[in-house]
């Protein structure tokens, strides 16, 4: 199935791809197009822009509503979408102390890489990393 999102990925889109890869669609092919863009395949499925069924809801990030959408329940998926929650949506309380180190990171990944295909790779091993040690250290 194709994916497709706004270029310029960062913490909540890469999120959003490495949930989808590895829970709802292990051949997913991702797109990038430009922000803002309205002219995109028919067949591609979007997330994580404005407007769309898979975006921000109810004050939360994309990666929350793709865990309600798809009924995921695994409780360090859970505790990813707070994270990315507070990583990606400002917040008056700060709660996820691994939250704005995650944005960073997210930030610098994409400012190495040569485009979205490449951060988005790069990416997903960061959150490999992070639901292994969610695993061994849940809060």
């Amino acid at each position: 199935m194709k994916w497709l999102t706004w270029e310029n990925i960062a913490v909540d889109r890469m999120a959003c791809a490495w949930l989808i890869r590895h829970y709802i669609d292990p051949k997913a092919e991702f797109l990038f197009v430009p922000s803002g863009s309205k002219d995109w395949p028919k067949d591609a499925t979007p997330f994580d822009i404005p407007g769309t069924k898979l975006s921000h809801h109810r004050g939360h990030c994309t990666f929350s509503t793709l865990l309600r959408e798809y009924k995921l329940k695994d409780a360090m998926l859970q505790r990813i979408a707070e994270i990315v929650d507070e990583a990606d949506i400002v917040h008056d309380i700060t709660v996820e102390p691994v939250a704005p180190g995650l944005d960073f990171i997210c930030r610098g990944i994409r400012q190495t890489s040569t485009d979205d295909h490449e951060a988005l790779e790069r990416g997903l091993l960061i959150y490999d990393a992070l639901y292994a040690q969610l695993k061994v250290t849940p809060h």
